[in-house]
């Protein structure tokens, strides 16, 4: 039977890398004890030098939370003693009442098959597998262990124990509980699950492939500097979507901008801004947005200025905080701070 998420009091993370060792600092500073487990061979002199080169470099993620004023030095303590970290070995013997544990080992398709081989000697069949993979399908990895449906993709973005998102992908084998829990425990500890199907990318990665390339291209094609897209994209790009999701614009602004928009710079630099089919569907269907009362959301219950109004505060709370909200000045003030006309 599945364990209500609540319950659980230690995690397992078998790899011990940056991820591994983000994904460790993630639970141990949520109060959870925590053994990381390092899969690489070492001899003895080796295994011990990267255990402690490990707990190192947590401890400095924690003194840096101590320096931005987010914990005391006693808490930043009390969290780090809270991380086991183990050989092969020794992880092999603490993973018998394991109940999760997250695979981070190297994106090497070898390296996961070793991974899950050992992981089930050892593990319960009740004790759910969350893959911290970047490339490979659920679909694939499934293939890999014993009672498959406990196996779930898990996508951490760096840096793990910061970032709030965690992508799940799960196939139609993978068990609604273990989904369920999985999801139940990562917000226990402050982060936010979103579900995708078996798709190579996920949901971020995919999407920021395309951003960071497009980005490159006006680079190599001398439209803007590096330093003025990325200026660009951190004052206005960002900005919005940090409040607004990306469907979520289209609907704010209407579908009919996005579709003219693409079709003309399809035809100005390259096909591969085409509109995509479901908004030329959107468009034929009078699915504008939040002017027609439908389309990406429905908005027939919503109600609408205050809607707006609630988003607008949540952007004007960001610029204040990153210190770009305009300032407003009398007219006395902005004519004593206009440039003088010569």
């Amino acid at each position: 039977m599945t364990q209500d998420a609540g319950a659980i009091k230690h995690i397992h993370v078998l790899g011990a890398g940056r991820m591994g060792q983000g994904i460790a600092l993630a639970f141990a500073f949520a109060g959870l004890r925590v053994t990381l487990i390092d899969f690489k061979e070492r001899d003895a002199l080796a295994r011990a030098e990267f255990a402690a080169a490990a707990l190192g470099e947590i401890g400095r993620h924690l003194q840096i939370q101590v320096d931005f004023g987010r914990i005391d030095a006693r808490q930043a303590g009390e969290a780090l003693a809270r991380v086991d970290v183990l050989d092969r070995a020794g992880g092999a013997a603490a993973l018998t009442a394991c109940e999760v544990v997250f695979e981070a080992v190297p994106e090497v398709m070898a390296a996961k098959e070793a991974a899950f081989a050992w992981l089930c000697a050892h593990v319960g069949s009740g004790a759910t597998i969350a893959s911290t993979t970047s490339t490979f399908l659920v679909t694939d990895l499934q293939r890999m262990v014993t009672h498959a449906p406990r196996l779930v993709n898990a996508h951490w973005l760096n840096p793990a124990h910061l970032m709030p998102l965690v992508e799940i992908s799960r196939s139609d084998a993978t068990d609604e509980a273990v989904v369920a829990r999985l999801k139940d425990l990562l917000r226990r500890v402050g982060k936010v699950p979103v579900e995708c199907a078996p798709s190579a990318g996920y949901i971020v990665p995919r999407l920021q492939a395309l951003v960071m390339n497009e980005a490159a291209r006006m680079v190599e094609e001398g439209v803007a500097s590096a330093q003025d897209i990325d200026t660009a994209v951190r004052t206005g790009f960002g900005l919005r979507f940090s409040v607004l999701g990306l469907l979520e614009f289209i609907d704010w602004g209407g579908c009919d901008i996005l579709y003219y928009a693409s079709r003309y710079l399809a035809k100005e630099i390259d096909a591969r801004f085409e509109p995509a089919a479901i908004v030329a569907r959107h468009m034929e269907e009078g699915r504008d947005g939040i002017r027609d009362g439908q389309g990406f959301y429905d908005y027939a219950d919503v109600e609408v200025p205050a809607y707006v109004k609630r988003r607008l505060g949540e952007f004007g709370r960001l610029l204040e905080h990153l210190e770009l909200a305009p300032r407003y000045h009398s007219a006395n003030e902005a004519a004593c701070e206009s440039p003088s006309r010569g």
